[in-house]
C-alpha cells in the first residue's frame, strides 16, 4: 500500500480531499481523543475525523486536534486521505524509531520529537534503567492537529488541558498546539536531567568516599550508558526548532516563532547539562581508575615486604640445609637458638623497616 503512496507522490500525484466520503480505514482504538476547537474554546462533544473536519470547514475558522496512540497502518491511512498527509511522513509516524526532525510537506507540517522519563530506582547499579525513551510525532495543517504517541509515557493530557484553561493561547491555532508539545517534551528534559544530577551525586560521593565500593566502574558505565541514550533523544531536537524559530513555515505565522526560540533555549540548557554531566563522569570514572591502580600498588607493596621478610630465614633454612660436615656452628650446642635469634632479629629489623617507610 505504501509503495503505492509513494509512486504517486514521485509522479505529482496529489488527491484532493473529498469529506462527501468517509475514510478508507476506520481509526478504531487508536484514537485517544478528536475535538473541535474555535475561537480558543472547545467544542461540545466527541466526533469522528470527518465530521470535525467538515464542521470546522464549514464554519470556515477554527481547527480539529486529534490523538493517536500506536496506530496500524490501515488507521493512519484513513486519516492520510482524509487530511491529505504525505505518505512518507505517514510511513515514519507508523513504524517510528526516527530522528527529531521537522519537515513541511506543501501546507502540512511533519514534526517528530523524542519523550523521555526518568526511571525511578532506590540505587543505582550496572544493570539500572535511568531513562525511558518514546516518540511523538506530529501533523499540523491550517485547520488540523493530529499528534501521534508512541510508548507508554509521553501524554498529552496536561498539554491540553493547561491550552484549554488558556483560549487566547489556544485560539492561535494549530502553531500553538505544537509549540505546547514542544514545550512540554522540552520541559520534561529538563526535568530528567535534574533527577540524573542525584544519581550522579551518588556515585560521586561513593567513589571519593574512604571506602569506595569494587562495583563504581559498572555503575559509572551504566550511567554513561543511559546519558547516551539521553542525548540521543535531545541534542537532534535543536536544529528542528531553530528552524520553527527563525525559518518561514507556512502552518507557523510569525508571532508564534518567539515561542519557539524561548523553547529553544531550554533546550539548550538540558544539551549543556547532559555534556556536562557526561564530562563530569568520564572525571569521576578516571579518578575511580586511578584508585584502583593506587590499591593494587598498595597490595603489591605489602606482598613484596613480607616477601623479603620470608627471604631471610628462608636464606638461613638453604644455607643449613646442605649436607656439608664442616659449617659454623654445627655441634655448638646453642647453635640452634642463636640462629632462631638472628632469624627473628632480622625478620624484626626488616618489618621495622617497612613499617617506617609506610610499605606496612
Amino acid at each position: 500500500m505504501f509503495r503505492n503512496l509513494r509512486r504517486a507522490a514521485r509522479r505529482g500525484y496529489r488527491r484532493a480531499v473529498d469529506l462527501s466520503h468517509p475514510a478508507r480505514s476506520p481509526l478504531g482504538s487508536a484514537v485517544v481523543n478528536c475535538v473541535v476547537y474555535q475561537d480558543g474554546v472547545r467544542q461540545d462533544g466527541r466526533a469522528e475525523a470527518e465530521e470535525a473536519l467538515r464542521k470546522v470547514r464549514k464554519a470556515g475558522h477554527g481547527f480539529v486536534w486529534i490523538g493517536l496512540h500506536e496506530p496500524s497502518q490501515e488507521e493512519l491511512a484513513g486519516l492520510a486521505d482524509l487530511f491529505g498527509l504525505h505518505p512518507l511522513a505517514v510511513e515514519d509516524a507508523v513504524h517510528a524509531h526516527q530522528r527529531p526532525k521537522v519537515e513541511p510537506y506543501g501546507d502540512t507540517l511533519f514534526a517528530v520529537l523524542k519523550t523521555v522519563r526518568y526511571v525511578e530506582h532506590e540505587e543505582l547499579t550496572a544493570t539500572s534503567e535511568v531513562v525511558e525513551t518514546g516518540e511523538l510525532m506530529a501533523f499540523a495543517g491550517d485547520d488540523f492537529v493530529i499528534t501521534i504517541r508512541h510508548g507508554g509515557r509521553g501524554t498529552l493530557g496536561p498539554v491540553r488541558e493547561a491550552l484549554e484553561a488558556d483560549p487566547e493561547q489556544l485560539a492561535k491555532g494549530p502553531a500553538a498546539v505544537l509549540h505546547a508539545v514542544a514545550d512540554q517534551v522540552v520541559d520534561d528534559y529538563l526535568a530528567v536531567t535534574d533527577a540524573i544530577q542525584n544519581d550522579v551525586d551518588a556515585v560521586e560521593t561513593a567513589v571519593f568516599s574512604e571506602h569506595g565500593g569494587s562495583g563504581d566502574a559498572g555503575r559509572i558505565y551504566q550511567l554513561k550508558r543511559e546519558l547516551l541514550e539521553l542525548r540521543r533523544a535531545v541534542a537532534p531536537l535543536g536544529r528542528p526548532l531553530q528552524q520553527l524559530a527563525t525559518q518561514p513555515i507556512p502552518v507557523v505565522p510569525p508571532h508564534i516563532r518567539p515561542y519557539f526560540r524561548d523553547v529553544a533555549d531550554h533546550l539548550s540548557r538540558a544539551t549543556e547539562q547532559i555534556a556536562a554531566y557526561d564530562t563530569l563522569l568520564d572525571s569521576i570514572l578516571q579518578a575511580h581508575l586511578a584508585q584502583v591502580t593506587v590499591a593494587q600498588n598498595e597490595d603489591m607493596r605489602k606482598i613484596t615486604a613480607w616477601a623479603a621478610i620470608v627471604a631471610v630465614p628462608t636464606m638461613v633454612c638453604g644455607v643449613y640445609g646442605m649436607n656439608f660436615d664442616h659449617m659454623p656452628e654445627l655441634h655448638w650446642t646453642y647453635g640452634y637458638p642463636a640462629v632462631l635469634g638472628v632469624m627473628a632479629l632480622a625478620c624484626f629489623l626488616i618489618h621495622r623497616g617497612f613499617r617506617r617507610n609506610g610499605w606496612l
